[in-house]
């Protein structure tokens, strides 16, 4: 019986899926599940889970990478809700839930957001957050209005608006008796943050049953959440700010700290070519004067007084309708979690400067962001690209049953082209790679039907290729508008842009240029036209700096013989796999794809892409390459 499964038909595999995901919740087992794109997961999913969750009372909490993501949940228990009863609702960050002058203007990101959000409640200058006691009958009304409509944060912003009261809190008041919550990693990864929200709801781990979505980007989000950064420019602000708050203590410290850091810089880069180089954790404090001025435990106190300053500096900011940051107190936060740390095996230390000269405190374990996952009822992870499933669970560390989903592409819909004459590989890039590189795009482009992804190993490569001048070409030659991905864009200029490259899809088409790991090659849906062919260029392997090979030297002392495998070989794999996966969104969906890299033929990476992917691939040079593209979208065979 499926209840909560509220479309007339299923999928191939659908059913299995869901009663097996039933029966992992029914056991309080964990369950790692790859099913293909364009296989129904959100769906399945929810529609295994709410049955047993429902009727015992456990608390369902979604998690996804984007907001796109999340809100593809929210419709789908829009679209339950018309054949049974759930209620759920869709968190965001406090930033983006507020309706405060004060944070909108001045509060950059969620972190900062938050802290403010803290200062304002605490002085009572946030009259949303007050209305909440004043209008409690109000608030009782909407929290119930909610809970009869599973809703989108703009609709809970809108509602909130109109009575005054704070959406964050509103929301928050939902999600204590929702049946669903959806949020991003973030709320459950980052460990300060998922108690927060824990205390919140008023839950205990035994309380929920946690579901991953595209859970191929869990470990490098868990060491992202794990890992920070502190740049020298923040420390130089820090210390001008002790200056004018009269701490001359927490001046003279970072007076001190900064020079010693100077002389490191000159000490440890000197004739060192890598943008990073491995300290010591109390290298950074080996500064002469620090040592004969500061003891150990006065170096843990003056830290520790940074991080309460930074509190009241930021009060008193708030008091006078300034930005709200204080760099004193980000230098101490900093500092306290780098010494925290600082005789761990599972982190490294570092001196870089790629982005500026910054200390930055990296992560090497994502199981460590995941251990709640042993106290939960229950926790799914799943995804499109997650094989080798057993590799998965060992990088994760979570004890799971483990279940892979045949392939949906039909073999006529999907063909695989390998060039066999060029690569990415570091000692073969030059100008006349590039260039012939461009040829294979510019080809493909013009025989591929309305919209294609050209994404690449790196942003190093995209340059490489957009210096040959391809996408001037493009759009003088073909006709088709070419949009470039920026590294360093916004969430909403990115969106902004993605939109416009789908809406070629019903014109002459478009080109997208864009790197594979990115946020447009992976958890982006283009439907129908909107990605007829993808081309990737090369393998998207992480450069060999320091923290990838402290990276591969844990885990190969964690789990012996795989070191390497783990830790650089099969994220970039994955990474292709994901990008490759941008053209079929259903088994019906038409689409091609070009890999410029011939080490994709090699059996070492042939074994851990998807099975439809093997089945259709060919190699090619380029004449032959357009030759079976022309064939392929002229008469639907797959080039055989």
């Amino acid at each position: 019986m499926l209840e909560y499964f509220p479309y007339q038909s299923l999928r191939p595999h659908q059913e299995e899926f869901i009663n097996l995901v039933r029966e992992a919740v029914k056991s309080g087992n964990n369950l790692i599940v790859e099913a293909p794109t364009g296989f129904g997961k959100t769906i399945s999913v929810l529609a295994g889970v709410l049955p047993y969750a429902i009727s015992l009372g456990y608390k369902v909490i979604y998690l996804a990478r984007t907001h796109k993501q999340m809100d593809r949940v929210i419709e789908e228990l829009k679209a339950i809700r018309k054949v049974g009863k759930v209620s759920g609702v869709e968190f965001r960050s406090r930033k983006d839930l507020c309706l405060h002058k004060y944070i909108q203007t001045f509060a950059p990101d969620a972190y900062t957001s938050m802290v403010v959000c803290k200062s304002l409640r605490k002085l009572g200058k946030c009259k949303f957050y007050e209305n909440l006691k004043e209008k409690k009958d109000r608030v009782k009304e909407i929290v119930e209005f909610f809970l009869e409509r599973p809703s989108f944060p703009w609709e809970v912003l809108e509602y909130s608006e109109l009575l005054e009261l704070c959406p964050y809190e509103v929301t928050r008041k939902v999600g204590e008796k929702a049946n669903v919550i959806v949020a991003s990693y973030l709320y459950m990864l980052n460990p300060w943050i998922r108690q927060a929200f824990m205390d919140s709801l008023g839950v205990d781990y035994s309380d929920l049953i946690v579901i991953f979505d595209e859970a191929h980007n869990v470990p490098d989000q868990a060491i992202s959440t794990l890992s920070d950064r502190l740049s020298v420019r923040t420390i130089e602000r820090a210390i001008k700010e002790a200056h004018e708050y009269g701490e001359d203590d927490v001046e003279n410290f970072l007076s001190i700290f900064l020079k010693g850091l100077e002389i490191l810089y000159r000490k440890r880069f000197e004739n060192y070519e890598s943008f990073e180089v491995p300290i010591r954790p109390q290298e950074v404090f080996e500064h002469p004067m620090l040592i004969l001025s500061y003891s150990p435990r006065d170096l843990t106190e003056i830290i520790n007084y940074m991080v309460e300053i930074g509190d009241a500096i930021r009060e008193d900011k708030i008091e006078r309708n300034l930005p709200p940051r204080s760099y004193v107190g980000r230098v101490g936060e900093f500092l306290w979690n780098w010494l925290s740390v600082g005789d761990r095996e599972d982190y490294i230390h570092l001196f870089s400067k790629e982005r500026g000269l910054a200390l930055e405190l990296v992560a090497l374990d994502p199981s460590v962001a995941l251990d709640f996952v042993n106290e939960v009822h229950s926790a799914i992870f799943m995804s499109g690209t997650l094989s080798p499933l057993e590799a998965f669970r060992d990088i994760v560390g979570v004890k799971a049953e483990l279940k892979k989903f045949p392939r949906m592409v039909k073999r006529e819909n999907a063909i695989v082209l390998v060039a066999r004459d060029v690569s990415t590989r570091g000692e073969e890039r030059s100008p006349n790679l590039y260039r012939k590189i461009a040829e294979y795009i510019f080809e493909a482009v013009k025989i591929i039907p309305k919209n294609v992804g050209v994404f690449t190993a790196s942003y190093e490569v995209l340059e490489g290729i957009i210096s040959t001048n391809i996408h001037i070409k493009i759009e003088e030659e073909v006709g088709k508008k070419v949009f470039i991905e920026k590294k360093d864009a916004s969430s909403s200029e990115n969106d902004a842009m993605v939109a416009e490259f789908k809406s070629h899809a019903k014109k002459n088409g478009a080109v997208l240029f864009g790197v594979m790991g990115g946020r447009n090659s992976e958890g982006q849906d283009y439907s129908g036209d909107e990605m007829n062919g993808v081309v990737l260029v090369g393998i998207p392997y992480a450069r060999p700096t320091p923290r990838v090979q402290a990276q591969i030297r844990y885990f190969e002392k964690k789990f012996p013989g795989k070191g390497r495998y783990y830790g650089y070989v099969l994220p970039a794999h994955r990474k292709l796999a994901q990008a490759a996966g941008r053209v079929h969104r259903s088994a019906e969906e038409k689409g091609s794809i070009v890999i410029l890299d011939y080490r994709v033929l090699w059996s070492n990476v042939k074994k851990d892409l998807p099975d439809w992917m093997i089945e259709t691939m060919k190699s090619v040079t380029l004449p032959l390459m357009k030759i079976k593209l022309r064939r392929f979208w002229r008469s639907g065979e797959s080039g055989r």
